[in-house]
């Protein structure tokens, strides 16, 4: 039996469904990383599909030898979702030659940190109160995050490929 979702490049009919999510989930397409303002709406990524219904999404930025993953959502959790997401960016990295795949979360998202750590990547930095820069570049970042943690700092996660 196969997995219940497909992975797949995101389309020009899809960007508007990205925008939404992104405003959703993210305050709006702009994603600020390490002082750089990324339209992750407008950068290349997959999509999950299960059922004919979006389950999740995935973008990244290809730099020289190194793939960021800018934003992430899985809609499907508990499903493999991010997983073979994740996995879908590190075979384009590969492809492109890279030699690195990292990301960027702040340090109230601990589930993310506990997800990325399982799935092979390492904590390399900790950027502490860059997120007050970041803030500078997109004030609709929140001062409180998940769980009430106040949210200060840029935490690098990355796998060697």
């Amino acid at each position: 039996m196969g997995l219940p979702y497909k992975i797949r490049p995101i389309d020009e009919d899809d960007r508007a469904w990205v925008a939404g999510l992104l405003k959703e989930w993210w305050e709006g397409p702009k994603v600020v990383t390490r002082g750089k303002i990324y339209r992750a709406d407008e950068l290349p990524g997959f999509l999950a599909v299960m059922e004919r219904e979006r389950a999740g999404l995935v973008t990244y930025k290809i730099t020289g030898n190194e793939c960021e993953i800018v934003s992430m959502n899985s809609l499907a959790e508990g499903k493999g979702v991010g997983s073979a997401l994740i996995d879908a960016v590190k075979n384009v990295a590969v492809k492109a030659g890279c030699k690195r795949l990292r990301l960027i979360t702040t340090n109230d998202n601990t589930a993310a940190m506990i997800f990325y750590q399982k799935r092979g990547f390492r904590l390399v930095a900790v950027h502490r109160n860059a997120v007050e820069e970041s803030r500078r570049l997109k004030p609709e970042i929140p001062a409180i995050g998940n769980d009430g943690i106040p949210i200060r700092d840029e935490i690098e996660l990355e796998m060697l490929l």
